[in-house]
């Protein structure tokens, strides 16, 4: 009688069928607690880098946008003060610069794919030219020149069509990886799932076994097991949920992107509103833009409920002093506009775009400090689970061998 011949005869037999049950059984559940546990521990990588880099970068993302955008305004408010400038209108432009620069060096640091070292190079390589025609606008507005106000509007050009739309790119892809690592800390692998079933599977089939051929009811070692998977399972699904609730549950991700979309369209708005005082002619397109932008900030505000609070309060402030600016514009009152606009005042245009800003920027602070304790109480949630998991279907697959061995020796 051959080898092969012997062995199916023995794969037939009780002793030999108890045998296979064993290995399948025992690999199946070293396998799962290995792909289990390093599923688990790649949830938790995930968690730290969204901590460590992800939102940080998206945040870094927001404020480069944010910082161009309010140092296009601040341009555009210190042109029209006319002649020298204001020490104080003059540092907003500054200030906007040092920030946005503070900012892209941040995302360049974080920078790894192809997409975002292009876009950074993009807006490193036309700030220079921004800030050129800037302050040869500045230089022709102190002179008395009306050529001042091509090369403001030639500079606004740049920053709309090139440096605009590079840090809006970044912002979005930021925003996506965060939300990429929210789904993957909240999800649960599809390779665990189908092995800790096919364990359930085993154990479950070793026990019908058991009952056809030895007539035994109960076998201990794999009930043992049959009930450290269910513990496995139960945990992995629970984390699961403790993560989606942590994270997904919570309304953090859509007020930062929320506020962080509405700091932007606030500052597109100021840019057009002092825009089409510097250019002097036909305010339709720059006025229908400002209108969108404002209309869309509302939209924003209501989203994340502030629909009666101090942005909002600021954000109606805003619309009253611009509808003042408009009426003087229109009725050739050109000085009394641009006073509207610039001016210090309490119901000034000015005065009403920076509450508005601060109220968000504060909001914002607030929904990205909810957000980052999401994902720390995800990472402090998921951090037991991969050991935990591993040492129980490990003991899972000890109790089948301590379960079925004896019953074994019974038949050799």
């Amino acid at each position: 009688m051959g080898a092969g011949s012997w062995l199916r005869r023995f794969a037939r037999t009780t002793p030999g069928v108890l045998g296979i049950g064993l290995v399948v059984t025992t690999v199946l559940c070293v396998s799962a607690g290995i792909v289990a546990a390093q599923a688990q521990q790649e949830r938790v990588a995930r968690a730290d880098q969204a901590l460590e880099r992800s939102e940080p970068l998206a945040h870094a993302a927001q404020r480069l946008y944010v910082s161009l955008s309010a140092a296009d305004a601040g341009a555009s408010a210190a042109f029209l003060s006319g002649g020298v400038e204001s020490p104080q209108v003059r540092a907003v432009y500054e200030q906007a610069l040092a920030e946005a620069a503070a900012a892209l060096a941040e995302t360049t640091t974080g920078a790894t794919d192809l997409a975002t070292r292009t876009a950074v190079a993009r807006i490193a390589a036309d700030l220079p030219t921004y800030t050129g025609y800037v302050e040869t606008a500045r230089a022709n507005n102190r002179q008395g020149f009306p050529v001042g106000s091509a090369y403001l509007k030639q500079a606004s050009n740049v920053m709309q069509t090139s440096l605009l739309p590079q840090a809006e790119e970044l912002t979005n892809a930021r925003l996506a990886a965060v939300r990429a690592d929210q789904r993957a800390v909240s999800s649960v692998s599809a390779p665990s799932v189908v092995l800790l079933v096919l364990v359930l599977i085993a154990c479950a089939a070793l026990a019908f076994v058991l009952l056809r051929r030895t007539n035994r009811t109960v076998n201990r070692g794999v009930f043992a097991a049959l009930g450290l998977t269910v513990i496995a399972f139960g945990w992995i699904v629970a984390s699961a949920g403790a993560a989606q609730f942590l994270n997904l549950g919570s309304d953090a991700r859509d007020r930062v992107e929320n506020l962080s979309r509405a700091r932007i369209l606030a500052h597109q708005a100021r840019t057009e509103e002092t825009l089409a005082l510097i250019t002097r002619g036909d305010i339709t397109a720059p006025e229908a833009a400002f209108t969108a932008h404002v209309d869309e900030l509302g939209s924003r505000l209501v989203a994340v409920g502030a629909s009666d609070s101090e942005a909002e309060r600021a954000l109606t402030n805003w619309r009253a002093g611009h509808h003042t600016q408009l009426t003087a514009y229109k009725n050739a009152k050109y000085g009394e506009a641009v006073a509207q606009a610039i001016g210090g005042g309490g119901d000034g245009s000015a005065a009403s775009f920076t509450r508005l800003d601060n109220h968000l920027q504060a909001g914002l602070t607030d929904a990205r400090t909810d957000l980052r304790d999401g994902f720390d109480s995800t990472a402090t949630v998921l951090a037991p689970t991969p050991i935990g998991v591993l040492v129980l279907l490990f003991a899972a697959a000890g109790a089948v061998v301590a379960g079925l061995w004896p019953r074994m020796k019974e038949f050799l």
